[in-house]
């Protein structure tokens, strides 16, 4: 078979389901060439990520950050000070102090805020009828969400998007830009967020992000230039994933009327269909890591330097962990997908990004009877971003 899972027109018809069965059943840890020169190594059975993301002194974030494309020399400076893009011992102190803003007890205070604004969508919603389901719902909650987090004023919220869309997918003609204008708007999303830093750093406030500049951590606080970095990082993993998550997830449902019923008749289950939406969604197709010396994973030989592309829309699907995995399931369980990652770099915004699908499917059921799919959904051009950017629908409001 011939492979090629580097370019991006190969993922416009969704995951390239086939090309990843044959690398599991034939070549797990595989070398694939770069168009660039070069190449990467393709790791895509489930247990093998797995390895890969617990072996943080093997496999580093940090040597060339996290995507497959070799970033230029400023913008991979900033990509450094993301917490997704450092290694151990960076990595633990600036991750304690942000994953205390995600516990438990504070996402049930959260509840209610992220309730009122998924409530407010819905209801502006009723009167629309035909939508693109995308960029008129399922992008709307986790923006506003984000931004109320870090209050972000409200005229800024259609350019955090559009920054976001810019980095993550600037591979689709649509979305994206020129490298230039993707690298600028890195910049200029990290220059507003130290600027942001700067006007909230010792003033007390009770924003997402004075509660991280201010928060005092083995001694030390985040400094204005860390959370530059900190902040592209929230702000793109809270818009992008959650909305992939969402609208992917209605599809499935709108697909297959009966789990809808189901799902609307049985709110318990809702969370159960929440990780197999993430299972079966997969927002991101892979993460990167640079190899710090030789090794060997699942027999293959691997050189320092090498690049290691940890798969997770392969893993997801992978046979010898899940059970019919081409079916969509509902009542899975157990589900140990890799959609946020694993081990130390295992996404911070998980739960929050479950909290907001569950409050949002659960407000949805309230407020429609049903989604009818009016035209086939396209997907993102990109290799690294799974999800749709069009999802022509008809809302059936209840009376």
């Amino acid at each position: 078979m011939a492979i090629d899972i580097y370019n991006p027109d190969n993922y416009t018809a969704g995951i390239p389901h086939e090309q990843f069965a044959w690398l599991r059943d034939n070549a797990p840890v595989y070398w694939h060439q770069h168009p660039q020169g070069g190449g990467y190594w393709v790791v895509s059975r489930h247990a093998d990520v797995v390895t890969v993301s617990r072996d943080f002194r093997t496999y580093s974030a940090e040597q060339g950050f996290v995507l497959v494309d070799d970033l230029p020399d400023d913008i991979l400076s900033m990509a450094r000070n993301q917490l997704l893009g450092m290694d151990p011992p960076r990595h633990a102190p600036l991750r304690r102090a942000v994953i205390t803003r995600f516990t438990s007890s504070r996402l049930q205070q959260l509840e209610p805020g992220i309730r009122a604004i998924a409530r407010d969508i819905m209801a502006r919603a009723r009167d629309l009828g035909e939508v693109n389901f995308v960029e008129d719902l399922a992008g709307d909650l986790p923006t506003a969400v984000i931004c109320s987090l870090l209050d972000i004023p409200r005229d800024m919220w259609a350019q955090i998007r559009r920054w976001s869309d810019l980095q993550t997918s600037a591979s689709d003609p649509d979305l994206g830009g020129t490298p230039d204008e993707v690298n600028q708007a890195s910049v200029e999303m990290g220059t507003y967020g130290f600027e942001l830093a700067c006007e909230r750093k010792d003033r007390g406030g009770e924003d997402l992000i004075s509660l991280l500049i201010n928060q005092e951590v083995d001694g030390q606080k985040v400094t204005e230039a860390e959370f530059a970095s900190l902040f592209i990082q929230i702000t793109v993993a809270g818009n992008e994933t959650t909305r992939g998550l969402i609208s992917s997830g209605l599809y499935q449902l709108a697909s297959r009327p009966q789990l809808y019923r189901e799902l609307e008749s049985h709110r318990g289950l809702i969370p159960s269909a929440v990780e197999e939406m993430l299972r079966w969604t997969c927002p991101l197709h892979y993460f990167r890591r640079t190899a710090t010396a030789d090794a060997e994973l699942a027999g293959q030989a691997i050189k320092a330097g090498d690049k290691v592309v940890m798969l997770y829309s392969s893993a997801n699907f992978d046979e010898r962990v899940f059970d019919k995995p081409m079916t969509f399931d509902i009542h899975r369980d157990p589900n140990p997908h890799l959609a946020f990652g694993h081990g130390i770099h295992l996404c911070l915004g998980a739960n929050l990004a479950r909290l907001e699908a569950r409050i949002f499917l659960e407000e949805f059921f309230e407020q429609f009877s049903g989604l009818e799919l009016t035209a086939e959904p396209t997907f993102i051009r990109s290799n690294l971003v799974h999800g749709f950017k069009d999802m022509p629908a008809r809302l059936l409001p209840r009376d």
